[in-house]
């Protein structure tokens, strides 16, 4: 029996067997047996490591080259997507130049036609008006040159000087207000000329008298008021002398 269990042990030495192998070989002992299936166990799942590792499906170059052409794809139609993104932005952009454009030509139209029509009715007040200025001025000469004398007379005065004042009152709630020139210089975009007077009196150029009023509308004028504007007195020219009178010096 001795010489039995060295010849296992000398082969067991000689095959490179580990030691538990060895006791393992000596004795039959059921811990022993479960040692040698766990390490069994052991050995069969690093081997399905080492297949799994080393599949040849994995390593295969063909896999390698679909990878690389789907990288391809993937980049070409991230390129593609980007061109289009790009292409959008630009028209996004003319779209909204556009739209700046068209909104600032509206504004600009709607301010236009907005002072053309306060113009409209600033003309078509004006021409309303001067045709109710002949009438002030008529109102104007009666009260000037009428002097009631007796109750009834009065009576008719007071009656149409109702009425002037009336038409006076609405004239100022359109904006229409009177100039009153006397006494300043003479202004060509105010005063019309009518008449000159030779005067030391006053400098030349100074307004003496209105002789028909003229009328603002807001800040313009309406009608220019026509004056008499005073003008430097001429000298009278010195009598000629007796040529008989003359001679008698000769």
């Amino acid at each position: 029996m001795m010489d039995e269990n060295k010849q296992i042990n000398n082969t067991s030495q000689q095959l490179g067997e580990p030691t538990e192998v060895k006791q393992a070989m000596k004795s039959d002992s059921p811990a022993q047996i479960n040692f040698n299936e766990s390490g069994s166990e052991v050995t069969e799942q690093v081997s399905a490591q080492t297949n799994v590792s080393g599949d040849p499906a994995t390593l295969n170059p063909e896999n390698g080259v679909a990878a690389t052409e789907k990288t391809e794809v993937e980049r070409a139609a991230l390129a593609e997507l980007t061109q289009q993104i790009e292409s959008l932005k630009t028209q996004l952009e003319e779209r909204s130049t556009q739209y700046m454009r068209i909104a600032a030509d509206f504004e600009n139209y709607r301010k236009r036609t907005s002072k053309e029509k306060e113009e409209l009715e600033v003309q078509m007040k004006r021409n309303t008006i001067l045709e109710l200025l002949p009438v002030v001025d008529n109102f104007e000469r009666a009260r000037s040159h009428l002097k009631p004398l007796s109750d009834g007379e009065m009576t008719m005065h007071k009656s149409y000087q109702g009425v002037y004042k009336q038409l006076v009152d609405s004239l100022k709630r359109l904006g229409v207000s009177p100039m009153r020139p006397e006494g300043e210089e003479f202004d060509p975009n105010l005063h019309e000329a009518v008449m000159r007077e030779p005067t030391d009196e006053h400098p030349e150029g100074r307004v003496l008298e209105e002789l028909v009023r003229g009328y603002y509308l807001g800040d313009r004028v309406l009608r220019h008021a026509m004056v008499k504007v005073a003008a430097p007195k001429e000298d009278t020219p010195a009598a000629p002398e007796d040529q008989s009178s003359s001679q008698a010096f000769s």
